[in-house]
């Protein structure tokens, strides 16, 4: 069983957990903790997002990043921190690494804000775009939380836990725009579409990108390639998950490399949604998940001096 989570990411089917049978439910659960123990990424069917929405997101997204520059950096603040709207090309900065990765995002959060929330910032070139982020949010959004009810089953905590500690979380849609790479020959060494990172949050839920490029790094040092069927969607733990189970439930690091040199001139689009909880979310290493052979690895913090950390370790906030 090992063996074969490493050599691929395992498949699951979200209809299990929620069929109402307890067997289904239970091995549900202790699948997917068993992937999430070790190579820290599993695919999921039946996770709610349509085909058809995803078609349509997809367009529309890439509809707007094929505009000319000027009308997408008139969506770019940079006093939000890249928590809204556009950022541009060479903003972000793997931790960890000097050349910044070669892309371009937008971000979409809670469509309903709540406290010192943000609102968000939608392109008025791309009506469309507005619609389909916003939808698939909430899809998304939707599906996390029932991901987070197995993940907690798992952990031998109330199904509930995480429910109050998302609700109307810091949460973010990330469209985003691997562009040509149009003189391979000028490429700063060293730049990639993505350097290996982990991601901040709870769990990622990924659709299907538009081409291959996505790599985990195995436990043994080995990178392979992620890839997942058309009616999958990808999962996998973030740092806040990690830190909250002492690195019980592992952040795999995750990179994407650039394509080979006859597909360089093409774009690469992937759409990933970073579940986030609550700022004041206490992300205290469980107590459960210490002991002598795992002693406590991580300070205590909330999520939302985490994220004000990682922000600054990205470029974003000084």
């Amino acid at each position: 069983m090992e063996q074969t989570l490493l050599d691929s990411i395992p498949s699951l089917d979200l209809a299990d957990f929620t069929s109402g049978d307890d067997a289904r439910k239970n091995k549900f659960v202790q699948d997917l903790g068993a992937a999430f123990n070790t190579i820290g990424f599993v695919a999921i069917k039946n996770h709610g997002l349509s085909d058809e929405l995803r078609e349509k997101l997809y367009a529309a997204v890439q509809k707007f990043f094929y505009q000319p520059d000027e009308n997408k950096t008139k969506y770019e603040f940079p006093e939000l921190l890249g928590q809204r709207g556009y950022v541009g090309k060479g903003k972000e900065t793997a931790k960890g690494f000097t050349k910044p990765d070669l892309k371009e995002f937008y971000h979409v959060g809670q469509p309903v804000v709540e406290g010192n929330m943000p609102s968000n910032i939608f392109p008025a070139e791309v009506p469309e775009f507005e619609q389909y982020t916003t939808e698939v949010y909430k899809t998304f959004e939707n599906t996390g939380k029932t991901l987070l009810r197995a993940i907690a089953l798992y952990l031998g905590l109330s199904e509930d836990f995480f429910e109050e500690k998302v609700r109307n979380g810091d949460s973010i849609l990330r469209a985003l725009h691997y562009f040509p790479i149009e003189n391979p020959d000028a490429l700063p060494e060293g730049a990639v579409r993505a350097a290996a990172h982990g991601d901040i949050n709870l769990i990622t839920l990924l659709m299907g990108a538009s081409a291959d490029g996505l790599e985990v790094l195995r436990l043994d040092g080995k990178w392979i390639a992620v890839t997942a069927l058309p009616e999958q969607i990808v999962i996998n733990v973030g740092d806040m998950l990690d830190r909250l189970t002492n690195h019980k439930l592992k952040s795999t690091i995750h990179r994407v490399v650039n394509p080979p040199r006859e597909k360089m001139k093409t774009s690469r689009f992937s759409i990933p949604f970073f579940m986030h909880p609550r700022g004041d979310m206490d992300l205290t290493c469980l107590e459960s998940c210490i002991d002598a052979e795992n002693p406590r690895r991580y300070e205590n913090m909330t999520a939302g001096e985490f994220l004000a950390e990682r922000l600054r370790e990205l470029g974003f906030k000084k």
